[in-house]
């Protein structure tokens, strides 16, 4: 739920929406790698400023969610699931904040182990309709897919996240919703209880029927550092457009997750490798 969809004056000259998933919102993850069976709160937040003329527009966004990995296997992998509500906050060239809740997500997850350090998921699962018009109004099917690899403290995750929006035009006719693919990478270190490296995530509309429809996309660079206090595991990254088409400027953005366990089952026993020993 990232992307802004403000009304315009018709859909001769459809405005821009975006992806219902905010990019980058996974970095830093090792979103192939199943959780150890419990509850987790993860939320990350982010504010950003785009160089749009003649003043910059400012977007903060809030990604609550709740993990519950489960002791359930399904193919091997494990089992879990995860509500995500998307608070967002707007000033688009210097007009008056808005703000509301985005699109409530939905899903549910298998993660496996493949091998030693190695590890998969996919997610399936549906942003639900909002009433919110700052944001994506319609129901859209969501889907990702991710690889992590986090032996010797590394983390190298490739994340990519995909929807499909079940209706294009927007309840009141005055937005344009494509389908959309996101991709978020993660090549971090820790060192004790630190953790630095680069991250980069990409993100583009996917060819629609519309040819009024400017498709909108962008790469971002950045660098992120953690630091795992026990219980309570905080990561903050900067990152920066070097390219987008159809944003209408560069956006510069400040993040920062917390992962909170509420419980974990310490009885539980982890996933064995789907392959190798």
């Amino acid at each position: 739920m990232a992307a802004l969809a403000l009304g315009g004056a018709g859909m001769a000259a459809p405005v821009q929406a975006g992806s219902s998933a905010q990019p980058g919102q996974t970095v830093g993850l090792p979103a192939g790698a199943p959780f150890a069976v419990g509850l987790y709160f993860v939320n990350t937040s982010s504010f950003g400023i785009r160089s749009t003329e003649p003043r910059g527009t400012e977007l903060n966004i809030n990604l609550p969610s709740f993990i519950w990995a489960t002791p359930w296997t399904v193919a091997g992998g494990r089992l879990q699931f995860v509500v995500l509500q998307p608070i967002a906050a707007s000033s688009t060239r210097g007009a008056a904040y808005q703000s509301g809740f985005g699109q409530t997500l939905l899903a549910g997850q298998i993660a496996w182990t493949l091998g030693e350090h190695v590890h998969a998921s996919y997610l399936l699962g549906a942003y639900l309709p909002s009433d919110t018009r700052i944001v994506i109004q319609n129901a859209v099917l969501h889907q990702r897919f991710a690889v992590t690899y986090n032996g010797d403290g590394l983390n190298l995750t490739a994340h990519a996240l995909y929807g499909t929006v079940l209706e294009t035009v927007s309840p009141l006719g005055t937005a344009y919703y494509p389908d959309f693919l996101n991709l978020d990478l993660t090549a971090t270190k820790k060192f004790g209880k630190w953790e630095v490296g680069p991250v980069a995530f990409g993100s583009t509309d996917l060819p629609t029927r519309n040819p009024a429809y400017k498709r909108q996309g962008q790469v971002a660079v950045g660098g992120l550092v953690g630091y795992d206090f026990g219980p309570v595991n905080l990561q903050a990254y900067v990152t920066r457009d070097v390219v987008q088409s159809n944003y209408g400027g560069r956006d510069t953005r400040g993040w920062l997750r917390a992962i909170v366990p509420i419980y974990k089952d310490a009885e539980a026993a982890p996933l064995r490798p789907v392959f190798g020993h």
